[in-house]
C-alpha cells in the first residue's frame, strides 16, 4: 500500500467508505507524521509514514497476495454447505479474510489468486478492464470448422447470451478428443463450456492457465499455492490499468 492515496488507504483499512473517510479527513481527525491532513488526495507511503486518527497510531497490515494450483473438487468460495472450498487447503488460521479473486468451477482446475484485498480484487475481475484469462481444454465432439472465426467475431450462446470476441486456437488433436486454448477478455458464467458448445464441442477437461501476464507457475501440484511476487501483484495491477485505457 505503498504511496497511496490517503482516503483509500484509511478505506481499505475499515474505516469507511470514501466519502466517510472523506469526512473524517477534513474534519482534522487524521494527521500524518504528527501533521494534520485535511486534504483526501494527500498521498502516504505505508512503508516510511506514520498515520493516526483520532490520536490512535495505525498499524498497516500488508495485504495477501497467494497463487493456487486449484484441484477438481473445491468450490471458489469462502464458505460452501455442501462443498470444500479452496480455502481448505490453507492453515485455518490464515483462513479467516482470504477470499478467491473470482471464480473457477468445482471441476476445473489451474490458476486462481486468492488475497484479502478487495480493491485488488475489483481491479482484477471488473469487466471493464478486460483482464484477459488464459484457459487449456480437452474437446471432444466435432467443432465447427468456422470455430476459430466465431470465437474471434463473438458468440451468442443458445440462451441468447452474447459473448464478446476471444481467442481460439487448436493446439493438436489425439484421436477424437482435440486440445484447444481459448483466450478470454470477460467472466460469464461457465463461459468456455458454452462457447466450446455453441461450436459443436464439449469440455472433457479445462484449466487456467494464466490471468494477465502471470502464468501458473509448473512447480505447483494441485492444490499447492504460494505467494504471489511483487513483481506479479505489480504486473497484475498494471494488466487492468492497461485494459482499462483501451
Amino acid at each position: 500500500m505503498a504511496n497511496e492515496r490517503l482516503d483509500k488507504a484509511l478505506a481499505g483499512l475499515g474505516y469507511g467508505s470514501r466519502k466517510q473517510v472523506g469526512s473524517m479527513i477534513k474534519a482534522g481527525r487524521v494527521t500524518i507524521n504528527g501533521m494534520t491532513i485535511r486534504n483526501a488526495a494527500q498521498h502516504i507511503d505505508a512503508e516510511k509514514d506514520k498515520l493516526s486518527v483520532d490520536g490512535r497510531d495505525i498499524v498497516f497490515k500488508s495485504a495477501s497476495y497467494y497463487m493456487l494450483n486449484k484441484p477438481q473438487g473445491l468450490v471458489s468460495a469462502c464458505k460452501d454447505n455442501l462443498h470444500e472450498t479452496v480455502l481448505s487447503v490453507f492453515p485455518e488460521n490464515e483462513r479467516k479474510k482470504l477470499f478467491p479473486v473470482g471464480r473457477l468451477d468445482k471441476n476445473t482446475e489451474g490458476l486462481l489468486i486468492i488475497t484479502d484485498d478487495g480493491d485488488f480484487c475489483h481491479m482484477i475481475m471488473s469487466p471493464k478492464r478486460h483482464v484477459s484469462k488464459v484457459y487449456e481444454a480437452d474437446v471432444s465432439g466435432q467443432l465447427d470448422e468456422n470455430a476459430v472465426s466465431m470465437f474471434e467475431n463473438g458468440l451468442e450462446l443458445a440462451d441468447g447470451t452474447i459473448c464478446k470476441k476471444a481467442e481460439l486456437v487448436i493446439l493438436k488433436k489425439e484421436q477424437d478428443i482435440k486440445k484447444i486454448r481459448v483466450t478470454l477478455h470477460e467472466g460469464k458464467h461457465h463461459q468456455v463450456k458454452r462457447m466450446v458448445a455453441a461450436v459443436g464441442g464439449h469440455v472433457e477437461y479445462l484449466k487456467r492457465i494464466s490471468i494477465g501476464s502471470v502464468l501458473l507457475d509448473k512447480n505447483l501440484k494441485l492444490g499447492e499455492y504460494r505467494p504471489l511476487t511483487d513483481d506479479e501483484v505489480k504486473r497484475l495491477k498494471n494488466d487492468a490499468l492497461a485494459k482499462s485505457t483501451k
